[in-house]
Parts: C-alpha cells; structure tokens; sequence
C-alpha cells in the first residue's frame, strides 16, 4: 500500500491574489485535496479533516509556475492518519523546485454512517520515516496543549 501520492500542475490566473501571486486560500486547497487523496488510498476509504493547522507559508508561487504538491502518511493512531504535505514551486523555464509551504493535516477513517473505523498500521522503515513518526507524535502533544489553552475560550461555541 502506498503511503504518499504528488501531484504536479501550472498554477493558474484564477489562483492569484491582490499582491500577485497565488493566493494562500488556492495553495490550502491544493493541499487539503493531495492530503484526503493520500489518506482516503491509505484507509481505502472515506476520510475526514479533523486537523489542519500550523501551515507554514515560506515564499510566494507566482502565477504560472509549476506546482508540486507532495503528501505522505507519516503517523497512524487507530482511526486517524497524519499527513505531512509539503509544497514546491519552479518557473517553468526552471529545473529547481523550491519549498513553498508544509503542514501537517490529521484525517479520520469513518463509515457510510460516519463512524470512524480503524486503519491499517504505518510503519516507519527508514531513518527519515523514523524521524517523521516523532514528529507527529511531537505535533500531537503540542496540539494537546493548544486545546486545554483554547478550552475556555470555546465554551460559548460549543
């Protein structure tokens, strides 16, 4: 089974913004769509976004560039599944990609019902896989932490 999928495409006029460039609310899609197709193949199933946070804009895609957009599972609880998702742009004129953006976004497995349903184990193989794995499990406790802070404040939402 598969535990990351790229997908490449010019980014196009209708993807600019008031300054120029692609717009961060174009680059969120992209990534929230590379991120469902990688854990839906990965849980072989319907996925929801339960997490999307942290994301980290490094430079601008011009309009025009060529887009890459890279996702890979890198932590599986029993329902959940952590994709990291990084992003590239190059001029088309260009060999070298550059990072864009990166995030991590958690989905869970669920059901015709909705009902989350179990997912199968990744493993971590390599050094690298290894060092991804902590890393979820870092972003987990920080996100932890991030919910007993915001916890008073959500009261009159919830």
């Amino acid at each position: 089974m598969e535990n990351k999928i790229t997908f490449q495409f010019i980014s196009e006029p209708g993807d600019v913004n008031f300054g120029g460039k692609v717009h961060g609310g174009a680059v969120m899609k992209w990534i929230d769509q590379t991120a469902y197709t990688c854990a839906s193949a990965w849980a072989q199933g319907y996925c929801v976004t339960i997490y999307a946070g942290g994301i980290r804009f490094y430079k601008p895609i011009l309009i025009g560039s060529l887009v890459k957009v890279m996702a890979k599972v890198i932590y599986t609880g029993n329902t959940s599944i952590h994709i990291a998702v990084d992003v590239y742009s190059r001029k088309i004129s260009e060999f070298e990609f550059s990072k864009t953006t990166h995030c991590v976004i958690v989905f869970v497995s669920v059901d015709e019902e909705g009902t989350p349903k179990p997912v199968k184990k990744w493993e971590p193989m390599t050094e690298k896989d290894k060092h991804l794995e902590q890393y979820a499990l870092k972003l987990i406790q920080l996100r932890k932490s991030i919910e007993t802070e915001m916890q008073p404040h959500l009261k009159d939402y919830l």
